[in-house]
Parts: structure tokens; C-alpha cells; sequence
């Protein structure tokens, strides 16, 4: 068996040449004494013809259905000019079919390949191997394969050092859970798969390896969402002697660099901006700059108001009052506006209030509202001023904890942005810095806002006596209201490491049992280091337009973290139980 050329790679340049081509069977038809087969393979299609002239061959042009494996023999030829097909790419040819041996018969498929027919996700991921022979999920395959050629085409360029670390290493406490492996040899013991290289990649520029990279899986055992999976791929960068402005260089470059050649996408600046302003204007760390909707602090206006709605959080410094104005919105109808209160309860606010703008000459006469009545005419008019209202516009309000305000309203926003297409451009990349070291807790203590690897800007002393005020040498990349990737400059002296873990909660002794192998190795010389994570699969999901990460990987888990194909995860055998020291409890209960 011998392919000459692949199905998609014909054109006018092999006219008249023979040609052996291999694939499936995209549709057959038969036009009375004359066959057609439109063959695939990851190429693309092309149309071969049998006749009668074929002899036995036409016999078994006749036999075959579709996704039959095909290897077919023929000549080359210029379709006439009626029956060109301009939406294939081997449209102006067909190939005169002369030899033809099915490979593999193929029973009935579980559903039709062609991009037109809409299928359950649950039927495609059972059915994966069909699904990936589609037109769609073949592109994300070979994007994603050109993608990660670049990715280390340009580190390798850069004297980055592609270095594997071990998939089975010891639980850390980082946040999400660990997916736990057995130990046969250490009974009652157990390995945790990486929920990033983090550690090891420190490790190694303890070691000198100055620069390091790796397309590296990850586990996370988490509650998933569309663009989550428990294991997926970054692309994990370590680098010594940089500062925060080198990593987000090179990270940019080579982002830009990505989307220019396999997209024809300028990206144009990547603005930076902090997460207390991303917050402030936008309710998020994560903002979508292609909605030009933003959130405008209106506390100060409303302290003094009877209003205790209003008035108990702007005499609250743990809350916010905000307010949103939509241009144009004023023709909303009271269903949609309840479509959105409803909505913004998801986040934790207790209502949305709103305000429509008919007539800015009419004053209190041209606002619509049931709200204005308990704000007068004053406060209302200084609010209207603020956010520089015209005719047709409407003001959505958030007053609540800061939180509960940022995150409804900065939801909202998102979702009308979408819902009215407000968007202005098609891609808006971000950097978000400056971020917080900590976070309080509700119960008391703090929480590390990225991972407690991350340097501070201040001093020891300071992380001690005032860590709510630290902030950290930290920056997201966001695209499109996506996070793309994170990363710090880390921790480099083992006495800011102790008090960072200190702050976190984690007890000398803990910090020893846990990290000791760490702060051991950074009294041994640790470069200043720092570094990044991209996410692969969610930049290829924003790269394609895809509504999942679940569309760009090969054989993805299900929303509820289980593999369709496989039937995993399974149980096990109790034998194999036993060798681990493992006894199963309440198994369904």
C-alpha cells in the first residue's frame, strides 16, 4: 500500500497525474452508471468518479457506504466548468477513478460527520474516535500540534531548556484538591498527581538550569466548568535573574507571535493595568476590554441619604455602591430587567436597582425608576452627573458587601456586552498587576491570592505586621475576558518563604514535614527567579471560537470529570485493593 498525495493537497498543479490517495468515505452517489465518492483524510476531500469503464472496480465503487477505508488509484483531471465546487479547497478537480480496494468495511455510523448535523456532547465523547474524524475537531488537532511547534520553536530560540518534572510527587496545599495515587511499596501512603510543575521548576533554578520550559499536564480534582478540565496543558516557563518586565515581555512576545502566524492576528498593546483598578472598573480580575461598559463608585454621593438601602453600605468601608450605565438600554422591557436581578442573585446581591433615562432636560420628570423617589432630586441628579447620562441610556446599581457588588455587576457587564454584542473589537489582551499578596478570610487568617510561592513587594517585617497591605510581585495575562496564564516572581530567601507561610497559617513544624526539601533548597544560593503558566488548551479554545476546552483536546473528560470513551473512572479489582493497603467505605452511600 503506497499514498501519494493526500485527498485535501490536490489541485490544478497534479493535472494529469497519477495519484494514490487513502481515506474514508465522506458520501457516495450514484447517478445512474456514474459513482461519485467524496473521500477524506486529514487534509481535506476530494471527488473521485467511477464509470462503467471501471469494471470491477465500478462493482466495488458500488459496494462501498460510508466511512468505508478507501485506497483509490486514479488520474487527475479539470472538473468542467459547470460542476466546480467553490466551498471545497480541490474543488476545480476530481480524480478519474481507476483502481479501487476497500481497506475496511464500517459499520452504520453513530452519527453523520458532516459539520451541519448538531449532536449531543454526551454521543461525540462516547463516540470520540468518529467525532475527531470531523472537519472541526481535525483543525483543532492541527492547530493545536502548529501551536505547540511554535510554542517550542520560540523557547528553544530564547535558550530555554524543555525539561520534564515527575507526575508523581506529594500533596502540597495549594488550593484545589489533589487527585491521590497509592503507594504498593509504602503501604498507607500516597503519591499526589501535579497540579502545576510549580516546585520542581523552582527546584531547577536552584540547580542552574537558568531556563526552563515545559508542555506540561496538570491535575486538579475541582468542580469544573466550561473551560476547566481535571487534566489539562500548560505551558509552564521558568527563567533566573529576570524581574516581573522581562517574563511579561518574552510571555507577550511569543503570545503575539502565536496569534500572528497561525491566525493572521495583530494583537496590537497589551495595556497593563492593576487588580484594585480591574476591580474598581470592570468588578473582575479577569476584564473583557472589548465591552466598553464600566463600574463607577457612587458611595460618597449617598451617605447622607435616609435610604438605609442605600445608605447602610456607603457607610460601610467593607462595601460599594457602583453603578453601571448601559448606552441605549433604555428600550429594556421589565422582563429582561428581571431576567437580570435575577441573574446577579447568583453572585449573592440582594436585588439590581435601575434607573431608566428618557429625557435628561426633563430632570426627575424624565427618569423612570422606582428607586428615585428614596434618593431626591439632588442625589439623583449628582448620580446622572457622574456617569455623564444622555437620552436612551439606563444605570444598573450594586450596593452590598464589595465582593458580592464587584462580582455581580462585573458579571452583568459581560453578559450584556454579549448578549447586545457591545463589543468593540475583536481581541482585547491585558495584563493585570499589582495584585494583593493575601486575601482575608471570613473565618479569620488569609489565604494567598495566587500561591504562596509568589514574592512580595515589601519587606519581611512588613509581610509580619501588615500582610493585608502587601502586594505582591504577581500579573495575569487575560484575553478576552479569559485568563490566559499567571505567574510572580518568587520567593528566593528562605526567611521570607518562612514568613509568608507563617501569615498563611502553616506552622514551623508543618512547614518542615511539607516544604523543608524548599526552604533547604533556598538557603543553598537561589537565583532571583520567576516565571509563568499559559493555558494551551484555553488559549487554542479562544484561538478557534470553541465554547469548551473540551472542543481542542483529544480525548477530554465530561463536564462531571468522567471519560465517556473509556467508561473511566472504573472500580477495581479487591485483590488489587488489598496489594495497596486500600479498603473501600460507604461506596455509594
Amino acid at each position: 500500500m503506497h499514498r501519494s498525495i493526500y485527498c485535501g493537497a490536490i489541485s490544478l498543479d497534479n493535472l494529469d497525474e497519477n495519484v494514490t490517495i487513502c481515506g474514508w468515505v465522506d458520501r457516495r452517489r450514484d447517478h445512474g452508471g456514474v459513482i461519485f465518492i467524496d473521500l477524506r483524510d486529514r487534509k481535506g476531500i476530494v471527488q473521485v468518479v467511477f464509470d462503467g469503464d471501471s469494471g470491477e472496480h465500478f462493482a466495488d465503487a458500488d459496494r462501498v457506504r460510508s466511512e468505508y477505508v478507501l485506497q483509490v488509484t486514479g488520474k487527475v483531471r479539470a472538473r468542467t466548468a459547470g460542476t466546480v465546487n467553490p466551498l471545497m479547497s480541490t474543488g476545480e478537480i476530481e480524480i478519474y477513478g481507476m483502481c479501487l480496494e476497500i481497506l475496511n468495511h464500517a459499520e452504520t455510523p453513530p452519527f453523520q460527520l458532516d459539520e451541519y448535523v448538531t449532536v449531543s456532547e454526551e454521543i461525540r465523547l462516547k463516540y470520540r474516535y468518529m467525532d475527531l474524524r470531523r472537519p472541526e475537531m481535525q483543525k483543532a488537532l492541527f492547530l493545536r500540534s502548529k501551536v505547540t511547534q511554535s510554542i517550542r520553536s520560540y523557547l528553544g530560540k530564547h535558550e530555554f531548556l524543555d525539561i520534564e518534572t515527575p507526575i508523581m510527587t506529594r500533596a502540597t496545599p495549594e488550593g484545589a484538591r489533589d487527585y491521590l495515587i497509592p503507594s504498593r511499596t509504602y503501604p498507607g501512603q500516597f503519591f499526589a498527581m501535579p497540579q502545576s510543575p510549580q516546585l520542581f521548576k523552582q527546584m531547577l533554578m536552584v540547580a542552574g538550569c537558568d531556563r526552563y520550559y515545559q508542555i506540561a499536564k496538570c491535575f486538579r480534582d475541582e468542580d469544573l466548568r466550561a473551560d476547566r478540565q481535571p487534566e489539562f496543558t500548560q505551558i509552564d516557563v521558568e527563567a533566573s535573574f529576570v524581574n516581573e518586565f522581562d517574563v511579561i515581555s518574552f510571555s507577550e512576545e511569543m503570545i503575539k507571535e502565536i496569534f500572528s502566524d497561525h491566525m493572521g492576528v495583530d494583537l496590537g498593546v497589551f495595556p497593563k493595568i492593576s487588580y484594585a483598578e480591574a476591580i474598581e472598573r470592570f468588578g473582575s480580575d479577569k476584564p473583557d476590554l472589548r465591552i466598553p461598559l464600566e463600574l463607577v463608585e457612587i458611595k460618597d454621593l449617598l451617605v447622607d441619604i435616609e435610604f438605609r438601602v442605600f445608605s447602610a453600605p456607603a457607610n460601610d468601608p467593607d462595601c460599594r455602591i457602583a453603578a453601571m450605565k448601559v448606552s441605549g438600554g433604555c428600550d429594556m422591557s421589565r422582563k429582561k430587567i428581571d431576567e437580570y436581578t435575577e441573574f446577579v442573585g447568583i453572585y449573592g446581591a440582594k436585588g439590581l436597582a435601575w434607573i431608566k433615562v428618557n429625557s435628561v432636560k426633563q430632570g426627575m420628570d424624565g427618569f423612570q425608576s422606582p428607586i428615585i423617589k428614596f434618593l431626591g432630586e439632588k442625589v439623583t441628579l449628582d448620580i446622572m452627573e457622574r456617569l455623564s447620562v444622555e437620552d436612551g441610556d439606563i444605570v444598573f446599581f450594586g450596593a452590598d458587601k464589595s465582593s458580592v457588588v464587584s462580582e455581580a455587576l462585573g458579571a452583568l457587564r459581560n453578559r450584556i456586552g454579549r448578549e447586545y454584542n457591545l463589543y468593540s473589537h475583536s481581541w482585547a489582551p491585558v495584563w493585570v498587576v499589582d495584585f494583593p499578596m493575601f486575601e482575608k478570610l471570613e473565618e479569620g487568617g488569609f489565604n494567598a491570592l495566587h500561591h504562596p510561592f509568589t514574592a512580595p513587594v515589601c519587606s519581611v517585617e512588613q509581610i509580619i505586621d501588615a500582610p493585608q497591605d502587601a502586594l505582591s510581585r504577581a500579573y495575569d495575562i487575560v484575553l478576552n475576558g479569559f485568563e490566559l496564564g499567571g505567574g510572580s516572581i518568587r520567593i528566593h530567601d528562605p526567611l521570607m518563604q518562612s514568613a509568608v507561610f507563617g501569615v498563611l497559617g502553616i506552622s514551623p513544624k508543618e512547614q518542615r514535614e511539607k516544604f523543608g526539601f524548599l526552604l533547604d533548597a533556598l538557603k543553598f544560593g537561589a537565583p532571583p527567579h520567576g516565571g509563568i503558566a499559559l493555558g494551551l488548551d484555553r488559549m487554542l479554545m479562544l484561538m478557534l471560537g470553541a465554547e469548551s476546552i473540551r472542543d481542542v483536546i483529544a480525548f477530554p473528560k465530561t463536564q462531571s470529570a468522567s471519560c465517556l470513551l473509556t467508561d473511566a473512572p472504573s472500580s477495581v479489582e479487591s485483590e488489587q485493593l488489598k496489594e495497596l493497603g486500600v479498603r473501600l467505605r460507604n461506596v455509594g452511600g
